[in-house]
């Protein structure tokens, strides 16, 4: 396990693949290229940050117009223009499902005219994107890939947005159940033996009247030649299931400390540990300012609070100026009580996270979204333990 000291600077260090993954709309996508951009810069070698996002926030804060499955090194240009010489070199990539589909049949394929078939079904071409909720799927596969190549000293992954944010997770088991799945069996018997059983017959006979037999000949046709990948699909997933529990690869939970969030991010953590999985950190977005927990600040405030128009007094010479000064005094001694609470109450939940974890990161409410590599590192340096 990472150093808590090194914080997350030695997650990083210590792992080949950090995986960030937590519910939507919490800062994954920033999180990983702030990450991703800190490890290039202050740690050295070839870092790739792969986005499976399809808001493609990560094209924007990198300052890139739009980048694929093909990975692109982030241009000098861009470093020099957020004020920094990185160590390394920093890479994105982000998940085509399509060309990662017709990728694995090509790599899978048992011949040339079974990959033409399959790339060439109707059913194939239309369904790629949808296919068993191929976008988990072809997420890890991918990773698989770019990490057997040997390319990059530390691939950080963003995860994609799911209803349940262990979907991809079960990803490449789920795919290897498919290929030995009744379902499957069943879809393509008809075809095969011409005998369609007396529990399928009228399913087939509703679905010729109503999709035409063309159609459920491409289905056929589709399932038949796909099941002869079975054992490289299979092989390949179990592949995957091994790589997501090596050591070389921790996960990195993100969360707000909202209470929607914040349960989902506990959900995530109990289903790592249930599952051996390696948790790296928690990184909390838009977190409130350890300021408001100053001591001095509190007593402060409840001076405004309960004596503004003493104070106000003593400060304005005009009777008219005291009574507004007085009323601005005491919002602002309010206000500041009211965020001391909820500051307090998420200092409690950060460490609780902390007992489970070992390293939290924290980021502030940003004034502004992050729209360049220069926002990146900001954030980033939010995360990485002081130096000097």
């Amino acid at each position: 396990m990472a150093s808590t000291d090194a914080g997350l600077a030695g997650v990083l260090a210590a792992r080949e693949i950090v995986i960030t993954c937590g519910s939507g709309g919490v800062g994954k996508t920033t999180t990983a290229g702030a990450l991703a951009a800190m490890a290039a810069a202050e740690q050295g070698g070839r870092v790739l940050v792969l986005t499976i996002d399809p808001a493609r926030r990560l094209a924007t804060a990198l300052g890139l117009e739009a980048f694929g499955n093909q990975e692109v090194r982030i241009p000098d240009a861009a470093w020099a223009a957020a004020g920094t010489r990185p160590r390394g070199e920093l890479w994105a990539a982000m998940l085509d499902t399509k060309a990662s589909w017709d990728d694995l049949v090509r790599l899978h394929a048992p011949d040339d005219a079974t990959r033409d078939a399959i790339l060439d079904n109707p059913l194939y071409r239309n369904i790629t994107g949808k296919f068993v909720q191929s976008h988990d799927y072809i997420a890890m596969e991918r990773l698989h890939e770019i990490h057997s190549s040997g390319r990059y000293d530390l691939v950080v992954v963003d995860t994609p947005p799911t209803r349940n944010a262990i979907d991809f997770l079960e990803a490449p088991e789920r795919m290897a159940d498919f290929f030995s799945s009744r379902l499957l069996r069943w879809l393509i018997a008809p075809s095969r033996s011409r005998v369609v059983s007396a529990a399928s017959k009228p399913f087939y006979t509703v679905a010729d009247r109503i999709l035409g037999s063309q159609f459920l000949e491409d289905i056929a046709e589709f399932f038949i030649l796909f099941q002869s990948m079975y054992d490289g699909f299979v092989a390949r997933a179990e592949a995957v299931t091994r790589l997501l529990r090596d050591p070389r690869t921790a996960f990195v939970v993100v969360s707000t400390l909202e209470p929607g969030p914040s349960r989902e991010a506990s959900f995530f953590i109990d289903e790592l540990e249930a599952r051996d999985l390696l948790l790296g950190a928690v990184v909390l977005n838009k977190v409130l300012p350890n300021a408001l927990l100053d001591p001095a600040g509190s007593e402060l405030a409840r001076v405004l609070s309960t004596s503004s128009t003493d104070v106000a007094e003593r400060i304005a010479d005009d009777p008219d100026d005291a009574r507004t000064l007085g009323r601005v005094l005491r919002e602002v001694g309010d206000s500041f009580a009211n965020f001391a609470v909820v500051a307090q109450r998420e200092a409690e939940q950060r460490g609780a996270l902390a007992r489970r974890a070992g390293v939290v990161g924290a980021v502030p409410h940003l004034d502004e979204d992050v729209a360049d590599l220069g926002g990146l590192l900001r954030v980033g340096h939010a995360l990485w333990p002081a130096t000097g």
